[in-house]
Parts: structure tokens; sequence; C-alpha cells
């Protein structure tokens, strides 16, 4: 009799339900309703947990094996997922990262198990250093990119399927608006995938808006929205590695062209900076620069200018209701965020001063 492939691991093991809660700090600062949707919380760390989760989960089910090589190639926060899915499914993996990945985000794959190799200045040549010198000899293979596979949108879809629930006992009928940031498009692309899934009407005034979030230097889907074709960086010049795709995925600026409710913005590294330190404050949560750029919006105003609440009253924009998702990030410390601090001068920044 041949062997069966053993029983896959529920997918709450690999990713949770993440709390989104209001935030009275964050709400004050924006001048409406602001819930945070706590990414932060996964198992990696970061919202990748969802999609790369989901994707490696889904290949081990295709694949009707027991023993898979996972191959990741990562700026730092999807090779943490890989490699923590693969502890959880008890398989073997290897991550490529490019030599911008800090010593203690590599000090953390390898403690999970994985095998950890950085090559090249970027991710892009990282990952053609995986696919051509290590993942094409190995039959057991199982490629993970970090962002662009459609198992990974749908692992990250499952973020707007759980927050449209969880404002209800908020009394939230409504959601006006979800901001997140954008790297190569992952994340981007799930939120629009559960956005379409969850607010199904032909409509696009009726689905809440998105606000796609990068930061200068690192800002492939604003640089391609601009130009009207796909972009390549010529380099990642922000300090928020974590968003250093020099190309963004074609279904990410695909969902640009067609979905009217969809806006890309980009804000400075110091901005990125001010918004994680003064997030750090409010919300007594420490997360990296790539997820601070996407809180700087709820700080500096952007977050009310983009959404269209500049023509709303004061007392109109109070009543909206927009989610921010935490995306989290282990690429981060203390000492990092001093020493930035100090680069950028943030504490004597209009946006970080209490209002």
């Amino acid at each position: 009799m041949g062997s069966c492939a053993p029983e896959q691991p529920e997918p709450q093991n690999l990713w949770i339900e993440t709390p989104c809660i209001p935030s009275a700090p964050l709400s004050r600062a924006a001048g409406c309703n602001i819930f945070l949707k706590l990414e932060n919380l996964q198992p990696s760390g970061s919202f990748k947990s969802r999609g790369i989760g989901y994707m490696m989960q889904q290949a081990m089910l295709g694949k009707h094996t027991s023993n898979v090589h996972f191959y990741c190639s990562s700026g730092g926060n999807a090779g943490l997922a890989c490699a923590t899915a693969a502890a959880i499914l008890r398989q073997s993996c290897t991550i490529v990262v490019p030599l911008t990945t800090k010593a203690h985000m590599i000090d953390k794959m390898r403690l999970l198990g994985a095998k950890v190799h950085q090559v090249g200045s970027n991710w892009a040549l990282a990952d053609a250093h995986m696919r051509s010198e290590l993942l094409a000899h190995d039959p057991a293979g199982v490629y993970v990119p970090p962002f662009d596979h459609p198992d990974i949108w749908e692992g990250a879809s499952t973020i707007v399927d759980e927050l449209v629930n969880q404002v209800k006992p908020y009394n939230v009928s409504q959601i006006d608006g979800i901001i997140c940031n954008c790297g190569g498009g992952g994340l981007l692309n799930g939120i629009m995938t559960g956005v379409e899934k969850n607010f199904p009407s032909p409509h696009q005034k009726s689905k809440p808006k998105v606000l796609a979030v990068e930061t200068l230097g690192a800002d492939s889907l604003n640089a391609s929205v601009l130009a009207g074709h796909l972009v390549t960086l010529p380099a990642i010049t922000s300090i928020a590695t974590s968003l250093g795709a020099t190309r963004v995925s074609e279904e990410s600026f695909r969902w640009t062209q067609e979905a009217s409710y969809l806006s890309s913005l980009v804000v400075s590294d110091a901005e990125a900076v001010a918004g994680t330190l003064r997030f750090a404050d409010d919300a007594r949560m420490l997360v990296e620069v790539a997820c601070g750029a996407t809180i700087a919006t709820v700080y500096n105003g952007d977050l009310r200018r983009v959404l269209g609440g500049e023509g709303l009253t004061d007392e109109e924009w109070r009543g909206k209701n927009v989610v921010v998702v935490v995306c989290g990030g282990s690429n981060v410390s203390l000492e990092a965020l001093r020493a930035w601090e100090e680069e950028f001068g943030v504490r004597e920044m209009d946006m970080y001063r209490k209002r």
C-alpha cells in the first residue's frame, strides 16, 4: 500500500485572526474614527504570515507529499514568515536575502531552523540567485515568492474578511477607508481582493477607499501610476528596506488602473520614522518604519486630504471610520529608531507634536 500524505495543519496554526480595535489617540490625531488591524501580532510579527502561510500550505497539499524544501527570497519579513511557517509545518527552508538585510533579521530566521544566504544589493538580485543557483537544483524545492502569487493575495485578503465583522460591535455600519503600505504589492493585492469579495456592489463609490502608502525611494507603485506603465526603480534608497521592491507586481498596477477607490501616496523617510515613534507612544507598540509610513498619514493630515475629508465639515469627517493595517515587521529595534530619530530630527517635526 502507498503511504498517504499526513494531515495538514489547520490554517490558524500558520496565522491567526488578529484584533481590530479603536484607537482614541490616533482618532484624535486624524479627526475621525481610527481602527487598528493589528497584524503585528501574527506568528512571524507581520501580515506576511497570512499570505506566505496560506501559499505554503496550498503548495504542500498540491504536492501530495510530506517532505518539501521551501525557498524564499526576501528583504526580511517574508523570509521570517516562511521560516516561521516551515517550522510549524516541520519542513526545511532556505531564505535568500539581499546585503541590506540586517544581521538580527538573519539571526531570527536561523533560530527557526532556516538556512540563510545573503546575496545581492537588492531583492531582485537575491531572487535571481536563489532561482538559478539553489532552487533549480532541488527537485523537492518549492518557490515561495515574497508577494507575487495569487495564493499570497488570497491569504492576505482574510484581513478584510475579519475586519468587516470586527468593527460591528463598535456600532460601525460602514468602513470608509482602509490604509496599508505597499512594497511589492502582496498586502495591497490582498486588501483589494478582500474588498471586492466583501463589498460586491458594482458601484465603486460604495466600497471603502483604499490608500496604499510607500516611502520616497521605495515608491515603485507610485512611480508606475505617475508614468502610466510599470516602472522599475534604479535602486532602493529608502531606509524602509521592507518596502524595497524595485518593481511592484503587475497585479498591483492593474488595480490602480481599474479601481477608482484606490489611491497611491508617498511619504518621506522622516515622516515614516516620526510615525513609528509617535505610534510607540500612543499605542505602546514598536513597529518598523515601513509600517510607520502607513501610520504617518494619520498624523500628518494626508489621510483626510487623500480620502476626501477636506471637502467635509469637521463634524462629517468625525463620523468617518478608517481601518489602519498595522502590518508590523521585525526589522526594527530601539537602537535603530534612536539613530533615525537623531538623523532626521523627527522630535522637532510638527507631525510628531501632540495635538
